[in-house]
C-alpha cells in the first residue's frame, strides 16, 4: 500500500508563508482599485453614458503613471538594500532622490498631457475612428469631452507619483499599515467627492464624468499631503545622510525600467482597448469597460500572490536553494489557478447582482440594457483573469531572479502585437461589439500568461549560480 504524497511545492507550511506575505498586499493594493471601482460605480448610477470619457481618458494618464511608478522603484529597491546593511539613517537621500523625481516626472507629464490631450482624442475618435452607426453622441463630442476630463487628471498627476514615492518608502521601512490607512481614508474621500460632484449636492451642479476627474485628483493631492507629513515625522527621510557610493543615483534608476516597460505595455494595452470599445459605440465602451473594473479587482488578489512569490523565491535564491525556488515559483502559480477558480465561480453565480451595483438596473444606452450585457459577459472576465494572474506571478517570479527584460518583451509583444489587434479584428471588423474586444483582450493575457510560465519553468530549470548571478530583487 502507498501513501500519496503532496508536490514538493505543496508542503502546508509553504502555503500558510505564502498567505501570509500575500493577504496584507492584496489588502492594501485593493484600496487602487477600489478608488477606480467607485469611480465607475457611481457613474454608473448618474451618468453611466460618460463612463467612455473616463475610460478613455486613461490611456495617456496609465501609460504616464506606469511609467512612473516603475521609474519610481527604486525607492523601496534602494531603501531595502540599505535596511539590510544596517544603513536606515541613511536611506534619506535615496528617498529625497525619488521624491524629486516623482515631482519632476508629474509636473513635467502634465505640461506634456495639458495641451496634449485636445489634439490626440480627436485624431483618435474623429481622424482615425472607423464608421459607426452609432447615434448617441457625436464623434466629436466624444472627443472634446475626453479631452476635458484627460486634462482634470493630469493635473492629479504629481500627487500620484508624490504618493507612490512616499509609499515604496515606507513600505521598504516595514510600515506598510501606514501606506494601507491612508489609502483607505482615501478610498472613502473619494466616495464622498464622487457623490458630491457627480450627483450634485450642496449647491454643486452635477458634473458627471468630469466631477469624477476632479474627485480623483483632488483625492491623489491630499493623499500625497498626508503621506508626505507622515514620512516627514516618522522616518530619517529628511534627516542628513552620508554621501551616496557612486553610481547610485543611475542604480536606482535602472532598477524600475524593465518595470516601467511593462506597466506601458500592459495598462497602454488595456486603455487603448477601450479606445476601440469607443469606436463600436458608447454602449460597448459602457459595456465591456464594467467587465474590466471587475477584472481589475481580481487582479488585485492576483497581485497579493506575486508580490508574495517574488519574495519567497528571492528568500530561497539567498539560501542558494534550487529547489526552493523552482517550488515558491510554481506554488504561486498554482495558488494564482486555485484564486481565479474561486472568483470565476463567485462572478458567475452572482454576474446578476454585480452588474447592477456597477451600473443602475434601467441603465440603457443605445438600445442596450448595460446591466444584462455586463452580466452576459463575466463569465468571459473572470477566465481572462485567470491567465492575467498567471501572467503576473511568473513574470513577479522571474524578476526576482534576476530576468527582466524578457518579460518585458512578451509583455509588449502579448498586449500590442497580439491584443490589440485582436480586440479590433473580433470588435470591428467581425463586428462582434463588446464581447470581441472582451475576447481580444483574453486572447492577449492568455498568450502573455502561458509565455511567462513557459519562460518561468525554462528558467528553473537553470543551475543557481546562473539565476543568482547578477541577480537583483524588485519587490513589488
Amino acid at each position: 500500500m502507498t501513501t500519496s504524497r503532496l508536490p514538493a511545492w505543496a508542503r502546508p507550511s509553504d502555503v500558510a508563508d505564502l498567505l501570509r506575505l500575500s493577504v496584507p498586499i492584496a489588502v492594501s493594493r485593493m484600496a487602487v482599485m477600489l478608488m477606480g471601482l467607485t469611480d465607475a460605480i457611481v457613474l454608473g448610477q448618474f451618468a453611466p453614458e460618460e463612463l467612455a470619457f473616463i475610460l478613455s481618458a486613461w490611456l495617456p494618464i496609465g501609460v504616464s503613471l506606469g511609467f512612473g511608478i516603475g521609474i519610481l522603484l527604486g525607492v523601496q529597491v534602494l531603501t531595502s538594500e540599505l535596511i539590510g546593511t544596517g544603513e536606515e539613517a541613511d536611506t534619506g537621500r535615496v528617498f529625497r532622490r525619488g521624491l524629486l523625481w516623482a515631482i519632476l516626472l508629474g509636473a513635467g507629464l502634465t505640461l506634456v498631457l495639458l495641451p496634449l490631450s485636445k489634439p490626440l482624442f480627436h485624431w483618435l475618435f474623429v481622424e482615425i475612428a472607423p464608421p459607426t452607426e452609432d447615434t448617441v453622441m457625436a464623434p466629436e463630442v466624444v472627443a472634446s469631452q475626453t479631452a476635458v476630463v484627460a486634462s482634470i487628471l493630469a493635473l492629479g498627476l504629481t500627487g500620484h507619483m508624490i504618493s507612490q514615492a512616499c509609499s515604496y518608502y515606507l513600505e521598504a521601512l516595514r510600515r506598510p499599515l501606514l501606506v494601507t490607512i491612508v489609502m483607505y481614508a482615501g478610498v472613502a474621500m473619494n466616495l464622498v467627492l464622487n457623490i458630491l460632484f457627480v450627483a450634485g449636492a450642496y449647491g454643486i451642479a452635477p458634473m458627471g464624468a468630469e466631477g469624477v476627474a476632479w474627485a480623483t485628483s483632488l483625492t491623489r493631492a491630499m493623499i500625497a499631503i498626508v503621506l508626505l507629513v507622515l514620512v516627514w515625522r516618522l522616518t530619517p527621510a529628511f534627516r542628513p545622510s552620508n554621501p551616496a557610493l557612486a553610481g547610485e543615483g543611475r542604480r536606482q534608476l535602472d532598477v524600475g525600467t524593465g518595470t516601467a516597460v511593462s506597466n506601458i505595455a500592459e495598462w497602454g494595452g488595456f486603455n487603448l482597448t477601450y479606445i476601440i470599445a469607443t469606436w463600436v459605440s458608447i454602449a460597448a465602451n459602457s459595456v465591456y469597460g464594467y467587465s474590466v473594473q471587475v477584472m481589475g479587482v481580481c487582479f488585485m488578489f492576483y497581485l497579493g500572490i506575486a508580490t508574495a512569490t517574488s519574495v519567497r523565491v528571492a528568500e530561497a535564491i539567498g539560501r542558494g536553494n534550487a529547489g526552493e525556488v523552482r517550488n515558491a515559483g510554481r506554488l504561486g502559480v498554482v495558488a494564482t489557478i486555485v484564486m481565479g477558480l474561486l472568483l470565476g465561480v463567485l462572478l458567475v453565480v452572482f454576474a446578476g447582482p454585480i452588474s447592477k451595483l456597477l451600473v443602475r438596473e434601467d441603465a440603457v444606452i443605445g438600445g442596450i440594457a448595460i446591466a444584462n450585457a455586463i452580466a452576459g459577459l463575466l463569465w468571459l472576465a473572470a477566465l481572462a483573469t485567470v491567465f492575467d494572474g498567471i501572467q503576473a506571478t511568473a513574470s513577479f517570479a522571474l524578476r526576482a531572479q534576476g530576468m527582466v527584460w524578457v518579460p518585458s518583451a512578451i509583455h509588449l509583444g502579448s498586449f500590442f502585437v497580439v491584443m490589440i489587434p485582436m480586440s479590433y479584428w473580433l470588435a470591428i471588423t467581425l463586428g462582434r461589439g463588446a464581447a470581441g474586444v472582451l475576447e481580444g483582450a483574453f486572447v492577449g493575457v492568455f498568450v502573455a500568461g502561458i509565455l511567462q510560465l513557459i519562460l518561468l519553468e525554462w528558467k528553473a530549470a537553470r543551475p543557481i549560480k546562473e539565476r543568482a548571478a547578477g541577480s537583483v530583487f524588485v519587490p513589488h
